[in-house]
């Protein structure tokens, strides 16, 4: 790039050249030039990449807080399935239902002997029917 001195002595160029790109931008005369309407088309796909890499990135981080809030209710609901099952243990032990039996007065009584297994031969089965 050319440096020219101007009549104060200072050095015109890069500066310069910058201020008068951003110039022509601001005003719209930068928009209306060919090269810019020629390289439209891969400005506008880089945009488009752009816009999809945002809209990925939150759609990420809302993934993660709803695996995060899934991850906490599936404790909490671990810690409840755990301590229901332990309850329900402890209240089906035989000891603890012959005490309630008794408690509510159902005038129910333990059997002592053990339950007898009846056995249907399959032609019996057929004649009853």
């Amino acid at each position: 790039m050319r440096v020219v001195k101007n009549k104060s002595g200072t050095k015109k160029g890069k500066k310069q050249n910058f201020f008068k790109s951003l110039v022509g931008l601001v005003n719209g005369n930068a928009l209306a030039r060919e090269e810019f309407v020629v390289h439209l088309p891969y400005l506008m796909f880089l945009s488009l990449i752009a816009l999809v890499y945002i809209v990925n990135g939150y759609w990420a981080e809302s993934a993660v807080r709803n695996i995060n809030s899934s991850s906490i209710e599936l404790k909490e609901m671990r810690s409840e399935y755990i301590t229901t099952k332990s309850d329900l243990m402890y209240i089906s032990k035989q000891s603890k239902i012959a005490g309630i039996v008794e408690e509510r007065e159902l005038g129910l009584k333990e059997s002592y002997t053990p339950p007898k297994k009846i056995v249907v031969k399959s032609r019996e089965y057929l004649e009853v029917e």
